[in-house]
């Protein structure tokens, strides 16, 4: 479970730490930025499973993956 002060916590958490979402605001203009935050924080509240006063609680799943590298033949 991912808990963040607010939607717009959650958002700004995603935009200034995680790849995907830093990359998509950094090459948008200040309207695509808002369209995109817009949309951020409206997925965040269709996901939110509740949290103390003003916060939100969302449900998370990942996958960690590792590769290795074979030993190169003798």
């Amino acid at each position: 479970m991912f808990r963040f002060r607010s939607a717009h916590h959650f958002v700004d958490v995603f935009r200034d730490n995680y790849g995907p979402p830093h990359s998509a605001f950094a090459v948008l203009d200040a309207r695509g930025a808002a369209d995109l935050r817009a949309d951020l924080l409206e997925l965040a509240a269709g996901y939110d499973r509740g949290g103390p006063a003003g916060s939100i609680a969302l449900e998370a799943a990942y996958l960690v993956s590792v590769a290795e590298r074979a030993p190169a033949p003798a």
